[in-house]
């Protein structure tokens, strides 16, 4: 192998495109039974090339040795890069988001949102205020100002209306 110098600027980009040609095509072969993957070994070799572009003070023959260190160090890498990922999603999986949920679940909500609508439906208006005002957020101030009581009393209301949904929910599950 002759020896020059990437650095020569008269001649850096063809000493590099005549050392790409000459290097590319082992270090693609080399990459390849090393990782067998061939995708992942064309990343690594562009990566690899990138590098050696901000290296120009190497000769071919130094170029060469170098070049496959450094592509073998991004393997490396990559695999290491790889695992602590595997380990990050095994104790900490990412759901999934699905855009659309399954028909069997559209048809479960509709029919618990039925259910819900239905013992709803079946207490008095006050009760179910309070209920709905109470599932929205509103402080007990908020809710005693609504139905005009005292803001004392609005905890014993809504017990006395959740008793009273829970068994309208239970007898409306039966039917």
């Amino acid at each position: 192998m002759r020896a020059f110098t990437l650095s020569e600027s008269d001649s850096r980009a063809g000493s590099f495109s005549t050392l790409y040609r000459a290097l590319h095509p082992p270090l693609l072969r080399y990459l390849g039974r090393l990782t067998g993957d061939e995708d992942a070994a064309e990343d690594v070799a562009q990566e690899a090339f990138m590098r050696l572009l901000q290296r120009p003070e190497l000769t071919e023959e130094g170029a060469r040795l170098w070049l496959f260190t450094v592509a073998t160090n991004l393997v490396r890498d990559r695999g290491r890069a790889a695992s602590r990922h595997s380990r990050l999603l095994a104790t900490s999986p990412v759901p999934i988001p699905t855009s659309e949920p399954l028909p069997d679940e559209t048809t479960e909500r509709a029919d618990e949102v039925a259910r819900v609508r239905r013992a709803l439906d079946q207490l008095s208006e006050r009760d179910r205020q309070i209920l709905l005002m109470r599932e929205e957020g509103f402080r007990y101030e908020e809710i005693a100002k609504s139905i005009d009581v005292a803001p004392g009393s609005v905890g014993t209301l809504i017990a006395r209306a959740l008793k009273r949904f829970a068994s309208a929910y239970r007898t409306g599950e039966v039917s």
